[in-house]
């Protein structure tokens, strides 16, 4: 607001000097002027009556002569005056429209009405730069999950579309530059209620400065950033504390999955899509030469996954992406795709992909690869959500689709960070305990999509501090959180998948571990299991009436009265064991 203040204060102040120079001339003027009464007398007018006729003058109200009729000498005042006060306020409303009407000014204005809505958030928010289609996608995402979204976007007709945007919570938007370390102030990136930032722009260089500039700024918070170089990538992953999401990398990483452990691929894709969804089939990729059209980061990133399994492919650009020594990987360019495709061997080939960055071109390479071999595996990119309609067309075995890669990825990072943990683990593990897994939650919870969530065994919650440090030194073991906190018998319906403890990973732990104060355990299951274990981190009595069955008391007198009733029974206990013992 002191911008808005200082440029007002600058741009209106010739104005406004002028403004109230006629005021202060044409207001004592008139007080200065004399009057005539009925009976003939001399009157002089009042400052504040001479202040009052000139106001509704200048403004061109009107009220009449007050409070007497006028001299001659009064009227011809007064007739200066209309004239002096008319060019002053033209003047001075023609500096106030240009002032509005200044980029500068409605910059510093739309800053500061933003740093004012920021402010006033009062709940759980994202900070999101740049919003291209990855981003629109997430943010309403995030919105879904109950989330603010502030947004910071650099082009001006990108971020006048953002009050349109068919969110349950309108965005908090601004057009500046994320890069600047003001600009992320103001967008509330110290706040506590801020839960993280995603660097989504076009660009990986700018995306590189936004992340390390939050990263600056606060350590602890939560920051996705999307690139897509390697070089840039390798830069943030070895800075810390900011988690890279490269979506060719990523397509590329499930490409290797589903040749190396598609079990493992299947798992992961269950996990983390829309509840009730089944576990999906292997991608069923056939074995033989491939062959990339466009050879840009993309292929590139194909073709590393195909070297390291030693699976022949022919790469076609053309625009020439750069020379491929090795004869077994030529790089075909020309302008002809027809030609280039026969001259890659594509009748040989058993998956063709249509990489290029044009979605009309893609369709075409499709169409020409299945003209020669109707049965090839097709991998197609999709670059324009407006070119879905043109991609389905196609209908490929396969579709890269970044916007949804990126919501894939970000989400499964947001949610629950601690799932990534668990799926790189079972990736190291192999495709045979991914398979145990998908047979376990199958057998447990049904075929549907369970949902994700972490239970923390956190002491500073009041459930788990009575659970831990009251309990009379009772342990903690895995299968009460598996229990119905409301009726101890019935089980929820719900399985552990792994237990975090500190550095120490245990895939599917059995429901007899003992559970340890800071412990977090990935849970899969049900809406209605996620919303009752959490009265295990709320409520004082939930563990207790878990391990015996009754309800314990709550109320202070309540559990006074048990106090003596244990006691009681205590003394009654002992009384009867003493005759025995001198009877002995």
């Amino acid at each position: 607001m002191s911008d808005v203040l200082f440029l007002i204060l600058r741009r209106m102040r010739a104005p406004l000097i002028v403004l109230i120079s006629l005021y202060a001339v044409t207001v004592s003027g008139l007080a200065l002027t004399p009057g005539v009464r009925a009976d003939g007398t001399r009157e002089y007018m009042s400052l504040f009556h001479a202040f009052y006729v000139v106001s509704y003058t200048a403004t061109t109200i009107g009220f009449g002569e007050i409070p007497n009729a006028f001299s001659d000498a009064q009227r011809m005042w007064m007739i200066l005056t209309i004239h002096l006060t008319v060019i002053g306020w033209t003047y001075t409303l023609g500096s106030i429209f240009a002032l509005v009407s200044d980029m500068t000014f409605r910059t510093a204005v739309a800053r500061s009405m933003f740093t004012w809505r920021v402010r006033h958030v009062g709940s759980r928010f994202f900070i999101v730069c740049g919003y291209g289609q990855s981003s629109a996608q997430i943010a309403r995402a995030l919105d879904r999950l109950g989330y603010r979204i502030v947004t910071i976007e650099q082009r001006p007709e990108r971020a006048a579309k953002l009050v349109i945007e068919d969110v349950s919570q309108p965005l908090i938007a601004l057009c500046a530059d994320a890069r600047f370390p003001d600009v992320l102030r103001d967008a509330g990136i110290d706040r506590p209620e801020c839960a993280g930032l995603l660097a989504m722009t076009s660009r990986d260089d700018v995306n590189q400065t936004i992340a390390i500039g939050a990263r600056t700024l606060r350590s602890d918070l939560q920051i996705i950033a999307r690139v897509k170089d390697a070089t840039a990538q390798q830069n943030l992953l070895a800075l810390g504390g900011i988690q890279v999401v490269n979506p060719f990398e990523t397509f590329a990483t499930n490409l290797a999955l589903d040749l190396d452990a598609p079990d493992v691929l299947r798992l992961e894709e269950w996990l983390t899509d829309s509840p009730d969804a089944h576990c999906p089939n292997r991608l069923g990729i056939p074995a033989g030469p491939w062959v990339i059209v466009g050879f840009g980061r993309f292929g590139r990133a194909i073709a590393r996954v195909l070297d390291a399994r030693h699976i022949p492919w022919r790469a076609v650009d053309h625009r020439g992406a750069g020379a491929i020594d090795d004869e077994q990987h030529q790089l075909v360019v020309d302008d002809d795709t027809d030609r280039a495709l026969g001259g890659a061997d594509i009748a040989h080939a058993a998956v063709v992909v249509a990489g290029t960055d044009n979605d009309a071109a893609n369709l075409a390479i499709t169409t020409l690869a299945r003209r020669v071999s109707p049965k090839i595996y097709v991998v197609i990119r999709q670059n324009h959500v407006a070119d879905s309609v043109l991609i389905h067309a196609a209908r490929a075995n396969m579709r890269f689709v970044q916007a949804d890669i990126m919501v894939h990825e970000c989400l499964q990072l947001i949610k629950v960070p601690l799932l990534a943990t668990f799926l790189r683990r079972v990736a190291t593990e192999g495709s045979h305990m991914a398979a145990a897994v998908i047979e376990s939650i199958q057998q447990s919870l049904g075929r549907g999509a369970p949902r994700v969530w972490t239970f923390h065994c956190d002491v500073m919650q009041p459930g788990m501090f009575s659970a831990f440090f009251q309990s009379g030194g009772c342990p903690l073991p895995l299968r009460l959180l598996q229990r119905d906190p409301y009726v101890a018998d019935e089980p929820l319906a719900c399985l552990p998948l792994m237990l975090a403890r500190g550095s120490d990973l245990t895939l599917l732990p059995a429901a007899e571990t003992t559970l340890l104060p800071g412990d977090r355990i990935l849970f899969v299951g049900d809406d209605r299991a996620e919303r009752l274990q959490r009265r295990y981190i709320r409520d004082v009595t939930a563990v207790e009436y878990a391990r015996s069955g009754v309800e314990p008391p709550r109320s202070w007198l309540f559990r006074v009265l048990r106090a003596r009733r244990e006691r009681a029974a205590q003394q009654r206990a002992s009384q009867v064991g003493r005759p025995d013992e001198s009877a002995s």
